[in-house]
């Protein structure tokens, strides 16, 4: 397909306002095109659109989502570049592997299944991909649609823990404070002792935040009324989890730190509960995939990758724990342009994108076929 061809998809699923929980007209935008391409394709039960190109051995999984974070852009082109939300984070990577993975199918002699996923509420709950894994999904390879920048290949991202706190402790007026505790200042102290807690690895200046145990206080919701001393507080908690640690291992150290402060303040009441989990993730940067996708990167750009690990969480940490298969996080974008007002993504480095996940397909092919049809072979 052209160029031409490659950029109008891309610009008319951006043009699609799809946030999460509201993917239906993306979706059917997908399953349509990709029906004209060549895919097989449907819609699951809860929405993601399935496609598959190609037969055979190996079974090559490319994962993508469709939805956004909530906020419309304006779409315009401008310099070279594509502005809309959604096009670093992640309709920009999505739509380069499926446009790479119809291409590389009818490569003459290509031999293969292409498995391609753009699933639901990423940004949310990752609804989508659970489900797939559900579904028993099986590959042999497996690359999810995020972006890295094009000279760039994730092989690893921090687990998360979503937590939530409740303080409460007794209430009265608040012309006399000095009688009671006031829970939204017992919230913080216990806040701030999660936050600087020597009992997990401390970020300093010289530690690398991808080792690190971190924590972000990303939401209080407190107090009744401007005569009222509160008795009631939420805090709700982002942690981040290095590879070294797990989250059970993570929160098991934040109950300890809740326990001592309780014992210290017997009138304040805490409770802790975990909203959710994502473990950490990283594959081996030995992996055949990481080589291959690699070498794809330098045959397309004439320059070496990058492996990045992120202090962020993805898909691919969930992927990849249930599904025990080699896989990466790749895809064209700036990812600090995530979310922002200002994303957009540079049409040369979609292309580029392209070609690159298309050498990658072809190279995979390539080195499963080799090995089947000569087991000895290192």
């Amino acid at each position: 397909m052209s160029e031409q061809t490659a950029v109008r998809f891309l610009t008319n699923l951006l043009g699609i306002y799809s946030p999460s929980g509201k993917e239906n007209d993306a979706a059917n935008y997908l399953a349509t095109e990709m029906g004209r391409m060549g895919y097989d394709v449907g819609k699951d039960a809860i929405g993601n659109v399935i496609g598959v190109v190609g037969e055979g051995e190996p079974v090559i999984f490319l994962c993508g989502h469709m939805d956004t974070v909530a906020g419309v852009l304006p779409l315009r082109i401008e310099e070279g570049k594509i502005y809309a939300r959604g096009a670093v984070d992640a309709k920009g990577p999505l739509a380069a592997m499926i446009m790479a993975a119809v291409a590389a199918a009818k490569e003459p002699g290509f031999k293969g299944k292409i498995l391609v996923a753009s699933v639901v509420e990423e940004e949310a709950t990752s609804r989508g991909v659970k489900y797939l894994i559900t579904q028993g999904i099986k590959a042999d390879y497996a690359i999810f649609g995020e972006p890295s920048g094009v000279e760039n290949i994730t092989i690893g991202y921090k687990g998360q823990i979503q937590l939530k706190i409740i303080c409460k402790t007794e209430t009265g007026h608040a012309s006399t404070p000095w009688l009671y505790d006031n829970a939204l200042e017992k919230a913080y102290e216990l806040w701030e002792q999660i936050k600087n807690a020597s009992s997990y690895p401390s970020l300093d200046p010289s530690a690398s935040p991808y080792n690190a145990v971190t924590a972000c206080l990303v939401k209080v919701v407190g107090g009744r009324a401007t005569s009222v001393v509160p008795f009631e507080v939420e805090m709700n908690l982002d942690v981040r989890v290095p590879i070294q640690f797990s989250t059970a291992q993570v929160f098991e150290q934040i109950q300890k730190i809740i326990v001592k402060y309780q014992t210290a303040n017997p009138k304040t009441v805490v409770k802790a509960t975990v909203l959710d989990t994502v473990e950490p993730f990283e594959v081996n940067k030995a992996s055949p995939l990481v080589h291959v996708l690699a070498s794809s990167v330098r045959k397309v750009l004439n320059k070496p990758a990058t492996l990045l690990h992120k202090t962020g969480t993805g898909d691919m940490n969930i992927l990849g724990k249930a599904m025990n298969l080699p896989i990466v996080t790749y895809g064209p974008g700036d990812s600090h342009l995530d979310h922002t007002l200002d994303e957009h993504i540079d049409v040369s480095e979609y292309l580029n994108a392209i070609a690159v996940y298309k050498e990658t397909i072809l190279r995979l092919s390539g080195l499963h076929n080799s090995k089947t049809a000569n087991p000895t072979a290192n």
